[in-house]
């Protein structure tokens, strides 16, 4: 059995061991981006038990004075072409819309370009964080979730760090607790249902985030690895089946390493790089967005904090050595 490396010195940090493992990597049933399965192999680290809190960004930011990404009008020099109203403070925030729209239309739809959303203002600048001490911070950039790692004298988990992580021991599950959904009707993850975006019928409880721990640990004790928000990995955007000829006198080939140049969504006018997301949020639902799995996987810009992303960290032993 794997002997669980140093404890990271760090005040107040609730975090779990991951024993070093070997595991199947992705999906072969979902989304095109998790295919093929394939072999991975991840060494033991710790892990955040939870989603950074709003109390615990709090601190970060009181420590160092850090502004984030939301909190911080835009260089014209960066986004040439944008309007003069958008270049403001200002984050992605949710509206949910009141009548019928097309889920395949714009996203336009139900997400916002809202001035004065940022972390302390979640849903809009009249908005505010009483009540929400224990919720996850959202409306961070990867700019933002860096400075706080650095500060911690953490890191981002590996994307395959975070799925090995989240899938808590089960090979080849569904979810992180099993094959079905909703066991005995019970929600075991903050998530969307109903007929998205207009109808959430709430039988989880919640319509936006929900307080960390508010539903069952999976097989690692971790929570909230699936559902809530959208958490940041490490690494930069690719397609996992994406080849390229090895230069070997073994021919054959080998993945494509991916590298934050070729993250750069095709066709992309500005060309933003972009990270890879994991676990899906409260707004996943089987009628839009079944990424409420382990699997699951999404390209996000890292300049766009949203009202539905926020970030754990991990502790890799010797790190900074």
């Amino acid at each position: 059995m794997a002997t669980a490396g140093a404890m990271p010195a760090v005040a107040d940090r609730d975090m779990a061991w991951i024993p070093a493992g070997r595991f199947t990597m992705g999906s072969d049933d979902h989304y095109p981006e998790e295919r093929p399965c394939r072999p991975a192999r991840v060494d033991g680290f710790w892990i955040d038990r939870m989603p950074v809190t709003n109390a615990a960004f709090a601190r970060f930011v009181a420590a160092t004075g850090h502004v984030t990404v939301a909190e911080t009008a835009p260089d014209p020099a960066d986004y040439p072409g944008a309007l003069p109203e958008n270049l403001v403070p200002a984050s992605l925030l949710f509206v949910q819309p009141s009548a019928p729209v097309a889920l395949h239309g714009p996203i336009t739809q139900w997400w916002q370009y809202t001035a004065g959303a940022d972390w302390r203002h979640p849903t809009g600048p009249e908005s505010s964080l009483d009540g929400l001490d224990d919720h996850p911070v959202v409306h961070v950039a990867l700019a933002d979730v860096e400075a706080y790692a650095a500060w911690a004298g953490l890191a981002l988990p590996t994307e395959a760090e975070w799925e090995y992580a989240a899938r808590g021991g089960l090979e080849g599950a569904e979810y992180a607790w099993g094959d079905v959904l909703m066991p005995d009707g019970k929600a075991m993850a903050n998530t969307w249902q109903g007929a998205f975006p207009m109808e959430n019928r709430l039988e989880d409880g919640w319509l936006r985030t929900s307080p960390v721990g508010t539903y069952p640990p999976n097989g690692h004790g971790l929570y909230d690895m699936i559902g809530n928000v959208w958490e940041w990995t490490a690494d930069w955007w690719s397609l996992p089946g994406a080849r390229i000829a090895a230069k070997s006198c073994c021919g054959g080939d080998r993945p494509r390493p991916p590298t934050e140049a070729g993250s750069v969504a095709p066709g992309d006018p500005i060309p933003i790089p972009r990270r890879v997301l994991k676990g899906g949020s409260h707004l996943c639902a089987p009628s839009y967005c079944r990424r409420y799995r382990p699997a699951a996987r999404h390209a996000h810009p890292i300049d766009t904090p949203t009202s539905h992303i926020g970030f754990r960290c991990v502790y890799r032993e010797g790190a900074g050595e």
